[in-house]
């Protein structure tokens, strides 16, 4: 069983994903800095001075903090806009390449018997052209 383990842990797909998610923990701080300390501060002076993160009423004992909430949903928006338009580029780079492999493969290849034909072709036009 740990050598099943081992070989699952050190195939590629698995370290990608490993990767993938340290990087995308570190977007979201990323991210979440932005909104917090930069988007949301802008539209809340936009709307008149309005501080989201302290947004919240009172339902009995309990506190509603919708503005935290809206802050969420702006993270997530701006995340998810973000790898909409790097799924969008990479797709495009993959179709510009395949393309590129499609040209490559449509390319009439000349046989050396064709290649040989041309060039008699060739020299009795000349030969006739100087006659």
């Amino acid at each position: 069983m740990w050598h099943e383990f081992k070989k699952f842990a050190v195939r590629g797909n698995v370290i990608d994903l490993a990767v993938g998610v340290i990087i995308g923990g570190a977007f979201g701080k990323i991210v979440s800095s932005l909104v917090n300390d930069i988007i949301m501060p802008l539209v809340g002076l936009v709307l008149g001075g309005i501080d989201f993160s302290s947004l919240s009423w009172k339902v009995g004992e309990a506190e509603v903090k919708y503005g935290a909430f809206i802050q969420t949903v702006v993270d997530f928006l701006v995340i998810a806009f973000s790898i909409f338009l790097f799924v969008k580029l990479l797709n495009n780079l993959s179709e510009r390449i395949k393309k590129q492999e499609e040209k490559k493969e449509t390319a009439p290849t000349i046989t050396k018997e064709q290649q040989l034909l041309t060039e008699i072709r060739d020299l009795l036009k000349q030969q006739k052209e100087t006659t």
